[in-house]
């Protein structure tokens, strides 16, 4: 039996070529005149996920890279 990827998760991860999972981090949608130069270019890479949060997501995500 199939099992169904979820779809707002989908949207919001992406996998690495390595198959660990990035996440958007916050703050980065307004409000931006008040943040450093610094703080906004941190914004744009992601973070990884943790190893507690990375098990929920491949649990979302069954067929994901990781």
């Amino acid at each position: 039996m199939k099992l169904k990827s979820h779809s707002a998760t989908k949207k919001r991860v992406k996998f690495t070529g390595s198959g660990k999972i990035r996440l958007q981090k916050s703050a980065k949608k307004h409000l931006l005149a008040q943040k450093s130069k610094r703080q906004k270019k941190l914004f744009r890479g992601g973070k990884p996920t943790t190893t507690g949060n990375e098990k929920s997501l491949n649990r979302l995500l069954p067929y994901g890279k990781s």
